[in-house]
């Protein structure tokens, strides 16, 4: 089993910090990025190969791939998406599938969360895809929202959905069996070919439609995380990861 970090977005409302660095690269406690972090958490695992999905700015994280390798302990493969900036994450994710075939454990690179996340996954690891999700959380119209039906399966994974009638929030990371990767991988193709402005996510709701059982792994109770999308995440996430 290998980490894939998604980190081919430009992070446009993060500005002026991603005027030249993709968001993964944005700081969020003293010099320590977001996918430091991300990689941390692997070593901590024992995920030493890390496939990392750059577009936007992938130069800074080229310049950067050594120092991370030595600090971490990790091996670093760099897979190019040549759209990142017209095209949404589910083509992103889709560039990696050869490195699925495995096993894989996927985070976004825009995700500020403790390694109890890829414990959490890895313990509670079966048959196809596992994905994190928050059953705390307060959910209002931005969150990757889920909803269950009577028998506990996964139904519905999107944004566009009454907070009311959801389950949880999905957090952006998701562990991945080799065996299920096939089958991810020809939903996202699916996804990307009906509108390339579609999230993997979506993916996950083209398998769910189509029989596939994607569980659910509870984390721990107030696990502080956050996804990094405006300059409002960022702050809160420079007052969790210092207690990481």
């Amino acid at each position: 089993m290998i980490g894939i970090v998604l980190a081919a977005g430009a992070g446009r409302r993060l500005r002026p910090y991603t005027d030249s660095l993709p968001k993964a690269l944005v700081p969020v406690d003293g010099d320590t990025t977001i996918l430091d972090i991300a990689l941390r958490n692997f070593a901590a695992v024992e995920l030493r190969d890390v496939a990392v999905v750059v577009g936007y700015a992938a130069e800074a994280v080229e310049e950067r791939r050594a120092s991370l390798e030595s600090r971490y302990g990790v091996k670093l493969e760099l897979v190019y998406n040549d759209k990142a900036e017209v095209w949404n994450n589910a083509y992103s994710l889709w560039c990696a599938r050869d490195h699925m075939s495995d096993g894989a454990l996927l985070v976004n690179g825009d995700t500020v969360h403790p390694v109890a996340v890829e414990e959490t996954l890895l313990a509670a690891r079966g048959p196809g895809i596992l994905l994190a999700v928050d059953t705390e959380k307060r959910l209002a119209e931005e969150e990757m929202k889920i909803r269950l039906d009577d028998s506990g399966r996964l139904v519905s994974i999107t944004k566009l959905m009454d907070p009311a009638s959801a389950y949880a929030e999905y957090i952006g990371a998701t562990l991945i069996e080799g065996s299920a990767a096939p089958r991810l991988a020809d939903a996202l193709r699916a996804t990307f070919e009906r509108d390339p402005q579609l999230y993997y996510e979506d993916g996950y709701q083209y398998l769910a439609d189509h029989g596939e059982d994607l569980g659910l792994a509870p984390l721990p109770a107030s696990t502080a995380w956050v996804e990094v999308d405006d300059h409002a995440d960022l702050a809160r996430a420079r007052e969790i990861a210092c207690h990481y």
